[in-house]
């Protein structure tokens, strides 16, 4: 009879915050799946429906509420999920790590966004779901809708820059502010999508789980390739 560690040994074993983001990635793929279902079996084009009306005029579809300044606001903030700031941010951080001498930082941060890049768009062909048609876009789309790119690709980029930068910081606060930092910049550029009504919120909700559970998964990558960080620490290259 082949021997079998005991699920509560094997847990044991096993750092608590990895156990805990093992669970959380359990999670967010549960959630993924239930949204994606949810939209392939029409549930929720009530739900989607009512939010991108609430967010217009009822007089004229084509003019957002609030100021004239949110939505010139809401135009910028779109910018920074797009393929080409995306791009620039991975180059960039890629080319600091590698000048840096963490090589296999940097190769980690530029693997994780550009296979994002590819399973976002993968997703989009697979769900092949249509572009919101209830209210006029405020900006110009192309592609197919869920999920998000954009809210899949910010939080690629930015939680994945966020959890590996902060693993770097000798200081909690440090961590705390510099993941803080790209899960705001994610939340911000989804909404901006749903207001400038190029895509469904559930459409962006699916892209925000994905994009998760993908920075989470290269983090314990990370954590698994280069150790736990204590202060004053260098990351170990080969």
């Amino acid at each position: 009879m082949p021997y079998r560690v005991p699920l509560q040994s094997l847990a044991r074993r096993i750092e608590p915050r990895i156990l805990i983001a093992l669970i959380a990635l359990a999670g967010l793929v549960f959630l993924f799946v239930a949204v994606a279902e949810d939209v392939l079996e029409q549930e929720s084009h009530a739900f989607d429906r009512v939010i991108l009306l609430s967010l217009r005029s009822a007089d004229d579809l084509s003019l957002p509420i609030g100021p004239a300044w949110l939505e010139q606001a809401f135009r910028d903030i779109t910018g920074l999920g797009g393929f080409t700031v995306i791009t620039l941010m991975t180059v960039l951080t890629t080319a600091y790590l590698i000048a840096a001498g963490k090589y296999r930082s940097g190769a980690l941060v530029a693997i994780a966004i550009a296979l994002g890049a590819i399973a976002s768009s993968l997703l989009k062909y697979v769900f092949e779901r249509a572009r919101p048609d209830v209210v006029p876009h405020l900006v110009e789309v192309q592609t197919l809708s869920f999920p998000s790119g954009h809210a899949m690709m910010s939080a690629v980029a930015y939680l994945t820059l966020g959890a590996l930068v902060a693993r770097a910081q000798a200081s909690w606060r440090l961590r705390i502010f510099v993941f803080s930092v790209g899960v705001i910049l994610t939340l911000l550029i989804g909404l901006s999508r749903i207001y400038l009504g190029v895509h469904w919120p559930t459409d962006v909700l699916a892209g925000w789980v994905a994009g998760a559970a993908w920075a989470l998964t290269f983090w314990l990558v990370a954590e698994t390739l280069f150790g736990r960080r204590t202060p004053g620490d260098g990351e170990p290259e080969a």
